[in-house]
């Protein structure tokens, strides 16, 4: 019997696939906290024979050489990855085989170079069941090509357009199973929340296969693309080199109140984890609100350095917060975490040092004073334009340009929901800066006010 799990990890938008059959099985696209998986598989008696990476990860640290050091799964992936590990190159037409199934490759070049997407059969006589489509067509949309730089960007478009009419020609049953999904920032735009789909489906309603002219494909492609995390350009080299193997999730260490001053003292990023209003009221010197939810790790990319070392305070008891943040965390790399203060803001007050807060607001109480104030709109994209007269600029350029910011007047950050807006405000209070944070309602509340 062959069948097909899907393995969603939501904080990333990302979906993996164990595709088993009898008691094999190949895992493709994994991430990097793929332990439970296999201890299920084991326990089950399905024994993970290969692990097939679709192309070079620029969203997530893969965890390819996890599954290998725990199994002895074969890794393959595109030959044309220059992996600098062992690995099983595959180019057009290779295929591996096991159980009763068959996968055959598909170079499909687009959203990177060496994309290569994995037909599978039951039966090599009859046609493909399903495709693994990786980041080339995905539910709703196609994968973004820009993300191996500008000098490759229209060439990688133009192989897109080519990758997906291909894709299209399978027939209208073959399921769709892509990487990228709802929540990806590798995804070229709006794409369904459905994580799997259908040939026949998308060749009908996907915007991406409308396109029969290649010019009109492309120009549509590199316009309007939204931008993607700092951290992305950091995950290739790491997933082209290999990355470190950590045999299983790293248990975080509790930190006293003494220990957490010297290491922000020596340049390591407090992040605390917990809601906004309580991080408003009362928070570390220095520290950075991004509450723990599946947002919390690609957020921290967004305005903390690569490789910073990361202290976290967290709801208490902060023990499986802590687990989760730093499993959050591994996934895109960031794995210099010290630990967590035990004990939260009351071991830190009770130990006789100081706590920081500042003002928050709901946007209800920006209406009527837009005019006479200081606003700052921190949304990535703005799709309905934005407030007369406020400055805006994205979340992830404020800490290079919170220079453009003025010292003798409060500053009202905003956004869609708060969340990014109270971010952007411990970012300011972080630089000494007067602020008050729209943490509930945001720009859309406010521009029917306008």
């Amino acid at each position: 019997m062959n069948e097909i799990e899907v393995l969603t990890t939501a904080s990333l938008g990302d979906t993996s696939y164990l595709l088993v059959s009898g008691d094999e099985a190949a895992l493709v696209d994994p991430q990097r906290d793929s332990w439970g998986l296999v201890e299920s598989c084991t326990s089950r008696g399905v024994r993970i024979r290969y692990v097939l990476e679709t192309h070079v990860h620029n969203d997530y640290v893969s965890g390819a050489l996890e599954v290998r050091a725990a199994t002895g799964a074969t890794v393959a992936g595109p030959a044309r990855a220059a992996y600098a590990f062992d690995h099983l190159g595959l180019a057009e037409d290779d295929e591996i085989v096991f159980g009763d199934v068959t996968v055959r490759a598909m170079e499909t070049p687009g959203h990177t170079v060496e994309h290569t997407s994995y037909l599978v059969f039951e039966d090599t006589r009859q046609a493909p069941t399903a495709v693994f489509t990786g980041g080339s067509l995905l539910v709703g949309n196609a994968g973004r090509t820009d993300l191996s730089g500008d000098d490759h960007t229209e060439e990688l478009a133009r192989a897109q357009f080519r990758t997906l009419r291909r894709l299209a020609l399978l027939p209208d049953a073959t399921r769709v199973l892509p990487t990228h999904g709802a929540g990806s920032s590798c995804a070229a735009g709006p794409v369904s929340g459905d994580r799997t789909t259908t040939v026949g489906a998308e060749r009908r309603t996907n915007p991406a296969l409308t396109s029969r002219d290649e010019e009109e494909f492309v120009s549509g492609r590199l316009a309007g693309l939204p931008p993607y995390p700092a951290y992305y350009h950091y995950m290739a080299p790491i997933n082209r080199s290999g990355p470190e193997v950590f045999g299983g999730p790293p248990a975080p260490r509790p930190l006293t109140p003494a220990v957490v001053e010297g290491l922000a003292g020596g340049g390591a990023q407090i992040v605390d984890g917990r809601d906004r209003r309580t991080f408003a009221a009362a928070h570390l010197p220095g520290s950075i609100c991004d509450e723990l939810d599946d947002r919390f790790a690609s957020l921290v990319g967004e305005v903390v350095p690569f490789g910073t070392r990361l202290v976290l305070v967290l709801p208490e008891p902060a023990g499986d917060a802590a687990r989760e943040a730093v499993l959050q965390l591994l996934r895109i790399g960031y794995e210099n975490v010290a630990g967590y203060l035990a004990g939260g803001t009351d071991a830190w007050a009770a130990a006789g040092r100081p706590l920081r807060t500042f003002r928050t607001a709901d946007a209800s109480e920006l209406v009527g004073r837009i005019a006479g104030t200081w606003v700052l709109d921190v949304r990535p994209e703005r799709p309905e334009g934005g407030i007369p007269g406020t400055l805006a600029v994205p979340l992830a350029e404020l800490p290079r340009r919170i220079g453009e910011l003025p010292r003798d007047r409060e500053t009202w950050t905003v956004c869609g929901s708060g969340r990014r807006a109270t971010i952007a405000a411990s970012l300011l209070d972080r630089a000494g800066i007067p602020v008050r944070a729209v943490i509930r309602g945001g720009v859309r509340d406010l521009l029917t006010h306008v």
